[in-house]
């Protein structure tokens, strides 16, 4: 797996070393709560095990600065490319998910050559429906959708990212 570059980040694969930093910010219930994967309370023995699946395109968010571990971002491959991500609380409304998001989509576009992907956000976190807009994709629809953390299905607005609608939002 390769590691990738933004202004402020690497996007690198997870590593053991990660075992600690993602139990501290997972097992923050209101980080886990905007997943829909992620248990909680959440623990070292889930991250051990998710470290142990391999798998492609999942990657650590680490600023370039001091190297800190701020969160993880992905393409899920199942159901056409799904992306996800999440960071630690601390970091939250300072452009960093929209910079590493803005990294993870041009890779899929012009790496891995996908045509579209799509991400998905509950209905009580718009500020990953912002992210998401920014990048320039567009509302494809609303459904039920588990939430391992908080235990129920949450209303989740899909978001249709297009390769063309992506290069002409970076180009706007």
């Amino acid at each position: 797996m390769c590691i990738l570059e933004s202004e402020r980040l690497f996007l690198r694969p997870p590593r053991p070393c990660d075992i600690q930093s993602m139990t501290a910010w997972l097992s923050d219930y209101d980080v886990a709560r905007m997943t829909s994967r992620v248990p909680h309370p959440y623990n070292e023995g889930d991250a051990e095990n998710f470290l142990a699946l391999k798998l492609e395109h999942r990657f650590v968010i680490q600023r370039k600065s001091d190297g800190l571990f701020l969160g993880m971002i992905g393409l899920h491959a199942e159901e056409g490319y799904e992306f996800g991500y999440w960071l630690g609380k601390p970091f939250w409304g300072l452009g960093y998910a929209t910079e590493a998001a803005h990294r993870l989509v041009t890779y899929a576009f012009e790496v891995l050559e996908l045509e579209t992907v799509h991400a998905g956000w509950f209905y009580d976190n718009p500020a990953s429906g912002h992210v998401l807009a920014k990048l320039g994709a567009r509302h494809n629809g609303s459904q039920m959708r588990d939430c391992n953390a908080r235990g129920m299905a949450l209303l989740c607005h899909d978001m249709l990212l297009t390769r063309a609608d992506f290069l002409r939002k970076q180009a706007a």
